[in-house]
C-alpha cells in the first residue's frame, strides 16, 4: 500500500502555519495547547497529512495573529495560485529552507533592504555561489594579512 500524498494546497497551508509560527517564536507545543491539539496534530498540519478545517484555520489564525487569507495568499495581492508550486517535493524544500533558523533570519534580513538595486546585488551574490563547483572554504586572515590601520 503507497503512502497517500498531500494536496499541494494543504501542504502550502501548513508551510504557512509553520512559517509564522516560528517567526513568533512559538513551539508546536504551545500551538496545540491553544488550540486545543496535540502537538503531534500541529506537525501533520503544517506538513499538510492532515487537512486543517475551518473553525480550526480560525483558532490558527487567531493565536498567530495573522488574517485566515496569510495561509493562501502568496503575496499581499493575489490569492493562491497552485501553478508554480510543483511537485510536493520542492514544496517541501522551500517550506523547510523558510522555517529554518538560518533562512528564517536571511528572509528577515533581505527584507530589511530597501534599496532594489542592493536587494539586486544580493539575489546576484547569492546565485554566484550557489552555481559555484567547490564550496568556498572560509578562514580567518592571519594578522600579518589585515593592513596595519585596520588592526585593533
Amino acid at each position: 500500500m503507497s503512502a497517500k500524498v498531500p494536496n499541494p494546497i494543504d501542504a502550502y497551508v501548513g508551510s504557512r502555519v509553520r512559517m509564522r509560527r516560528l517567526m513568533l517564536g512559538m513551539s508546536q507545543e504551545r500551538l496545540a495547547d491553544q488550540i486545543g491539539v496535540t502537538f503531534q496534530q500541529v506537525q501533520k498540519y503544517e506538513k499538510g497529512t492532515n487537512r486543517i478545517g475551518a473553525s480550526r484555520l480560525q483558532a490558527i489564525a487567531s493565536v498567530l495573529a495573522v488574517p485566515v487569507a496569510f495561509f493562501f495568499q502568496q503575496d499581499n495581492t493575489q490569492p493562491l495560485a497552485t501553478d508554480g508550486l510543483g511537485a510536493i517535493s520542492g514544496l517541501e524544500d522551500l517550506s523547510d529552507f523558510l522555517t529554518s533558523k538560518e533562512g528564517l533570519s536571511l528572509n528577515k534580513a533581505f527584507m530589511k533592504i530597501n534599496d532594489p538595486s542592493v536587494r539586486q546585488s544580493v539575489l546576484m551574490l547569492i546565485k554566484s555561489l550557489a552555481n559555484t563547483s567547490e564550496p568556498a572554504l572560509v578562514r580567518a586572515p592571519q594578522a600579518t594579512e589585515i593592513p596595519f590601520g585596520l588592526r585593533n
